[in-house]
């Protein structure tokens, strides 16, 4: 269950396109933030992606990515053209396939061998005809679907969905934002040859002026039990509320989201209900995966910014800032020891995602509560790093990687305060949520010592 947002220029305060997403993997699914640089490859090569292995393209572009620690793509990622990628998954009634490219691969191949968005689509839809999609797409849970996508530069923004072979897309101006559902209907700008002949063929619809992309393809019990339709409404909610005057705070606000239709807003141990933006596990079917990573990209043409949190759940996590340029943790050891080594499934103190579980996982006793005595710390000093970004801008690659070690390093130093902080609170966490977090971290290895107070 993920959501991704784009505000264009048209929308935001400064005129710069925005870009957002939360990714929503299980609890244990460490999540991390890597760069590659450009290579070049000779005419002969295989690249191995997460379950086939493809022909390697001559060149491929500098990248970064937010991604799920095994597997080959990513979630969400940028590369060194100013294109942004995120993914969704969308459950549909062409069948799925055991093996093929995920769409997580196809994303990070995107970024490597496209420099637009509209480029961006060629490659994931000659990809798709090639090699086809397919494959498990979860780490323990055997998980497969189709996917959706938004990408993004600083002139323009597009909007993929994708139902095995078979895909539209649109081009997209203002607020848009997609979830685990279809959200292309009649509109689309460009499509697969034969979209509207299958779907006709297998009786989804009786001809072509009947034809509802969304309506056709979609599997109506999956789509339905991803909550897709309340997470997009209330995103699309958010931004419309600040058009015109949208933020990289902004989007950061959204993707922290527990709101409710009616305006409430859930508690994380709510946890027989269904799926929110700001994602927490717990017990319960719907509720087996939670944000574990979160990436904001700020799309100016000069040099585009982006926010990672490196970390699960928003609204615990500090969004740092990096440049593709400036973020190589090998090249400044300062930074390389805050974010630690790659993470896996088991918990290790030594990495940023697992460290910040513990408080996480430690805010999970008294969710509503915890969060209210950290937040306006959390916030302030997001406003701090933005302005910092901003202002470095213009500065060196050196400059701006030490902006983001000391970002890195200051978030981390916050997050054990808070820890602090917040486990000297009482908890008051309901039985069920108590005893599916209890196996959870039991499975991650985490050791009791962990939680106890620092």
């Amino acid at each position: 269950m993920c959501d991704t947002i784009i505000a264009t220029g048209e929308t935001t305060k400064n005129g710069v396109t925005i870009f957002g997403k939360n990714s929503d993997r299980e609890p244990n699914e460490a999540h991390y933030v890597v760069s590659f640089a450009a290579a070049d490859y000779a005419s002969d090569n295989q690249v191995k992606c997460t379950y086939v292995e493809i022909p390697q393209a001559k060149h491929t572009y500098a990248i970064l990515l937010a991604k799920p620690f095994w597997i080959w793509g990513a979630e969400m990622g940028a590369n060194e053209h100013s294109l942004v990628i995120g993914n969704e998954a969308l459950f549909t009634k062409v069948p799925y396939t055991k093996k093929g490219l995920l769409g997580m691969d196809l994303l990070r191949l995107a970024l490597e061998r496209a420099a637009s968005p509209r480029e961006g689509i060629t490659v994931i839809t000659d990809l798709l005809a090639a090699f086809g999609q397919g494959g498990n797409a979860g780490l323990t849970h055997s998980t497969y679907y189709h996917n959706s996508f938004i990408l993004a530069d600083p002139n323009e923004a597009w909007v993929l969905e994708t139902a095995g072979e078979h895909w539209a897309a649109k081009q997209i101006k203002g607020v848009y934002s997609i979830s685990n559902g279809i959200t292309i209907e009649k509109d689309w700008d460009i499509a697969s040859p034969n979209l509207v002949s299958h779907a006709i063929q297998q009786g989804w619809c009786k001809n072509e002026s009947e034809f509802n992309f969304a309506r056709c393809y979609s599997d109506f019990l999956y789509t339905r039990f991803s909550d897709c339709h309340k997470r997009r409404s209330r995103t699309m909610e958010l931004l419309n509320a600040k058009r015109g005057d949208i933020t990289i705070e902004t989007m950061m606000s959204v993707l922290r989201d527990h709101g409710q239709p009616d305006g409430s807003q859930r508690s994380a141990d709510e946890s027989l209900a269904g799926a929110d933006v700001c994602m927490h596990a717990g017990f319960g079917p719907i509720r087996i995966s939670q944000t574990t990573g979160s990436m904001v990209s700020f799309l100016d043409q000069k040099a585009p910014l982006h926010f990672v949190t490196g970390t699960a759940a928003p609204c615990t996590s500090i969004f740092k800032p990096v440049w593709i340029d400036a973020f190589s943790p090998d090249d400044f050891p300062f930074l390389k020891t805050c974010i630690g080594p790659e993470p896996d499934e088991i918990y290790n103190p030594d990495t940023l995602f697992w460290r910040h579980e513990v408080l996480h996982r430690s805010t999970l006793h008294d969710h509503s509560n915890c969060i209210q005595s950290l937040a306006s710390d959390r916030d302030a000093l997001e406003r701090e790093f933005v302005s910092d970004a901003l202002g470095a801008q213009n500065s060196n690659a050196k400059s701006r990687a030490d902006v983001t070690a000391n970002c890195f390093w200051g978030a981390d130093a916050t997050e054990k305060d808070w820890l602090g902080r917040i486990q000297k609170q009482p908890p008051r966490e309901k039985w069920l949520h108590a005893s599916a977090w209890g196996e959870f971290n039991r499975e991650a290895k985490i050791p009791q010592e962990a939680f106890k107070e620092i």
